[in-house]
């Protein structure tokens, strides 16, 4: 029964870093370039406002399954913690701490600015949030190459 709460553990672990580096790849890497090239001022803040709070409640999701299936994982396997998972349980908790002031504080302005259009605002909140999103990026990428690469050793 271990094998199989591990397995489901494992799965739903992977499948949540996928949704959240994979979407922070695809806003950072494809959909910012586009929108920087077809949108102008309160046009490109209105649909950034849209894109995250569509994204990001998947971001929390996923937050919540890394948590919870690395604990479960941890405890189905009694694992003890080599380096890499010391390495990516740091890492993921400074890119969730990364996260929580993009959601709480820079997004919430970000929102509100659009909301009173108040676009000078908005253009610096998403300038906050799209750098705090690069550093997440980054990390996350770093993680998963960390992890792969001493999985396999």
């Amino acid at each position: 029964m271990n094998d199989i709460i591990y397995g489901i553990s494992f799965a739903l672990h992977l499948l949540s870093t996928v949704v959240w580096i994979g979407g922070m790849f695809f806003s950072y890497m494809a959909l910012r370039p586009a929108v920087v090239q077809t949108l102008e001022g309160p046009f490109r803040l209105k649909l950034w406002g849209n894109t995250l709070s569509q994204f990001f409640p998947w971001v929390n999701i996923s937050i919540i399954l890394l948590i919870t299936s690395g604990l479960v994982m941890l405890y189905t396997r009694n694992i003890q913690l080599v380096a890499y998972l010391k390495i990516m349980i740091g890492l993921g908790v400074v890119m969730m701490l990364i996260f929580g002031h993009v959601y709480f504080a820079a997004f919430k302005k970000l929102k509100q600015a659009i909301i009173v259009e108040n676009w000078e605002t908005g253009e610096s909140k998403l300038a906050q949030i799209r750098k705090l999103i690069g550093i997440n990026l980054v990390l996350g990428l770093i993680l998963v190459t960390i992890v792969g690469i001493a999985k396999n050793l």
